[in-house]
């Protein structure tokens, strides 16, 4: 009996691997549930990525559109989707390790239209590849942007505020006119724009044109045109204050502007969007009809060779989340990290007073370490602090978006600047940040790095890299965030760079062989 092929109702194949679908789909669903609940709950939380409710509803329509076209294809399992779920999963499990969201997140996702593939075979996905692709919209990623977006608005309202004829003192994304100060936060960065702008954008550009060069060209103003936007509100709410004498624009005012502003770009971007729009293809003659026109039997794979190839797509993707159950299994953190703070080394002597009431913020840190000194031989230079944040992987992570210098609502304390340098430590290379924050009575010199299982790094993918490391050979628990700061007298930054290097090339061999007595 051959059992290679056989024709079948179209129908009744359609079922079936619509029931194999969303079998997939459901298991996915409740293995990755934590990751799928992180993302709705940033959507919640986040103005930001509100805009992620749309994207499922969205991506389920755009799929509907293409139901006729479906139709004419052969569904069969596709065997080249496993080993990219078998990459894709085991990706998300080492985001899931370092506790890298954003890749957890994008990879859960990616993981729903690489199963469409799997159930629905090549063809299918190529018809469904923007309706598959626009899900990655559901992620809440782009917030590495924010910063940048932050030093470009603020560069380009200082341009134009002197281009005005204004005086400007700029610092970093503070800046001064005649009328008052103003500062650029997260909240003006313009990411919310950025992204609202590519979500509306990318979505115009697939129903409006058919062309990949028109749909391309308006995806790429979509991203360019938002930013730019940004920077021209900042400018104009600071000359809406400046021009009131500071009693307009300089409150809530000015977010409900911006939006105003943003609905106005995109009016703007969508009627340029206009001028090139392609006429519609002509009607297909009864388009009513078209089932009628399909073939009523379809040639159909085997069926032991489909369920083989799906059990072991539900495999490739299953194994992943159940090892991290295995992996993550309850842990106590030790009660004692076997660090003691140095007392000194050479001519550097530990203060009885702290110089500063500045302190670093890093959240859910297990333990937290401080000590100031002095230089013993020079009763003039400034002292110089030193700051430990311990991390157990149990509670809190090193590595987090969240751990700054200088939180941005502080009601004291601002970072202007902040920058990545190379510096030699004791005849060593070793690359730190570092960033000048200051208060109205009192600037610092900052540098910080992170120390993990002995290696130091001021990348935090790198130190993802080195967190994973730490994981698997049994010493998640050495993670520290190391913190020297020292102050700036009389504008003089290199004089406080200098004294940092001073105290750095005495004391950091010292902490650095008590780092590694950790156990």
């Amino acid at each position: 009996m051959n059992n290679t092929i056989k024709a079948v109702n179209y129908q009744s194949i359609a079922w079936i691997k619509l029931i194999e679908l969303n079998l997939l789909l459901a298991i996915l669903l409740t293995l990755l549930w934590s990751s799928y609940a992180d993302i709705v709950h940033i959507w919640w939380r986040s103005q930001t990525f509100t805009h992620g409710f749309l994207v499922v509803p969205i991506a389920i329509y755009l799929i509907w559109r293409k139901r006729l076209e479906i139709k004419k294809i052969t569904l069969k399992t596709e065997p080249l989707a496993i080993p990219l779920i078998a990459l894709t999963g085991l990706t998300w499990l080492l985001a899931r390790l370092t506790e890298v969201a954003v890749v957890e997140q994008f990879t859960a996702v990616a993981l729903i239209p690489l199963i469409f593939w799997l159930t629905l075979g090549t063809a299918a996905a190529r018809v469904l590849t923007f309706p598959l692709g626009f899900l990655i919209f559901a992620v809440p990623m782009g917030e590495a942007l924010v910063d940048p977006l932050m030093q470009f608005t603020a560069a380009f309202t200082v341009m134009l505020l002197r281009l005005t004829g204004l005086p400007v003192f700029w610092d970093g994304t503070f800046f001064s006119i005649p009328s008052g100060d103003w500062s650029v936060v997260a909240a003006c960065s313009g990411i919310r724009y950025l992204i609202a702008s590519l979500f509306l954008g990318t979505l115009y550009a697939y129903i409006n044109y058919r062309t990949l060069w028109r749909r391309l060209l308006f995806i790429i103003l979509s991203g360019i045109v938002p930013i730019f936007a940004n920077g021209f509100r900042a400018y104009l709410i600071v000359m809406i204050g400046h021009l009131s004498g500071m009693k307009l624009a300089v409150g809530v005012d000015h977010l409900i502007y911006g939006w105003v502003f943003f609905g106005v770009i995109m009016f703007l971007l969508s009627a340029l969007g206009n001028l090139w729009m392609e006429p519609p293809l002509s009607a297909t003659p009864n388009n009513t009809n078209l089932d009628s026109e399909l073939p009523l039997t379809i040639t159909a794979e085997p069926l032991k060779r489909s369920a083989a190839l799906l059990v072991i797509g539900l495999i490739s993707f299953a194994v992943w989340p159940l090892l991290d159950t295995w992996l993550q299994r309850p842990q106590s953190a030790p009660t004692d990290f076997a660090f003691t703070l140095p007392v000194g080394q050479d001519h550097w002597q530990p203060r009885t007073d702290a110089f500063t009431d500045w302190t670093p913020r890093y959240l859910d840190a297990t333990l937290e370490m401080r000590r100031d000194f002095e230089d013993q031989t020079n009763t003039t230079a400034a002292p110089v602090g030193c700051y430990f944040a311990f991390y157990s992987n149990v509670q809190g992570e090193l590595v987090n978006s969240e751990n700054v210098m200088v939180s941005q609502n502080h009601p004291l304390w601002r970072m202007p600047s902040h920058r990545t340098i190379q510096v030699s430590i004791a005849g060593n290379d070793m690359t730190v940040i570092e960033s000048r924050v200051h208060s109205d009575s009192q600037t610092l010199l900052v540098w910080n790095w992170h120390w993990i299982d002995g290696y130091v790094t001021a990348n935090d993918y790198v130190a993802k890299i080195y967190q994973l490391f730490a994981i698997v050979t049994g010493h998640a628990y050495r993670q520290v965030g190391v913190v020297f700061y020292t102050t700036i007298t009389d504008n003089k930054q290199d004089a406080a760079h200098q004294q940092l290097q001073r105290f750095a090339n005495d004391m950091l061999p010292v902490i650095n062989a008590r780092l590694h007595e950790i156990p």
